[in-house]
């Protein structure tokens, strides 16, 4: 299926080289020059890429994407930043509220069709794990509910995302720092017991399955 590209962008000249650029190599693209109309758009269709500049006439780029990541249809939809501005804290801020990538004016085109195209594939990825499956353990990421042996089983939003990722990553060793970071935050400052705790829980929750998370000496967890 051939992938639906949005380029928010105001300069004409830029905007129409993103549009040519993506079109050649197979893609579908409509483009808008403020936000106004291309939420009006959105509302129509949810495209499955957003290329998107930060400086617009109506709105601030970054203010768009906070409200992608706040609608239920966009909460998923992948984004690149497209801007002049090339300060690090730019970037950061960016990718802090929900961008997923930032490329830089002027750009090459080999570098944003690389970009784009490594963009999309991780989002069909992320899209064919909604549902995972272990032993008695199911895990739906869209509807956010895991069921053990057909037994709806309620976890909290961390318990959750912890199971998430041990089940994504099955059979391989987690690191303590790497579960830490991808479910807390790299400036996550809790205690140093809280992984723990959450493991001991998710264990109990789970019941008999819970014996599928194996603690790895030194190391971390792994499952199954």
């Amino acid at each position: 299926m051939t992938a639906l590209i949005y380029i928010v962008e105001d300069d004409k000249n830029i905007q129409e080289i993103e549009m040519f650029a993506l079109k050649n190599a197979g893609y579908l693209t409509e483009g808008f020059e403020n936000g106004k109309d291309f939420f009006n758009k959105i509302d129509e269709k949810v495209p499955d890429l957003v290329l998107l500049d930060i400086m617009l006439p109506d709105q601030d780029g970054l203010e768009i994407v906070r409200k992608l990541r706040g609608r239920a249809d966009t909460v998923r939809v992948p984004i690149m930043l497209v801007t002049a501005k090339t300060t690090e804290l730019d970037k950061v801020k960016g990718l802090d509220i929900g961008a997923d990538d930032y490329i830089t004016k002027p750009f090459g085109i080999m570098e944003l069709l690389s970009r784009v195209k490594a963009l999309l594939r991780r989002s069909r990825n992320l899209q064919e794990d909604k549902l995972l499956k272990q032993g008695d353990v199911l895990l739906d990421s869209e509807k956010r509910v895991v069921t053990v042996a057909g037994q709806e089983c309620e976890l909290t939003f961390k318990e959750f995302e912890l199971l998430k990722l041990l089940m994504l990553n099955a059979g391989i060793v987690l690191h303590r720092d790497t579960i830490m970071s991808d479910v807390w935050g790299m400036d996550y400052e809790g205690e140093s017991r809280t992984l723990d705790m959450h493991i001991k829980t998710l264990r109990q929750k789970l019941g008999d399955a819970g014996n599928m998370i194996k603690t790895v000496r030194n190391v971390g967890y792994r499952f199954g």
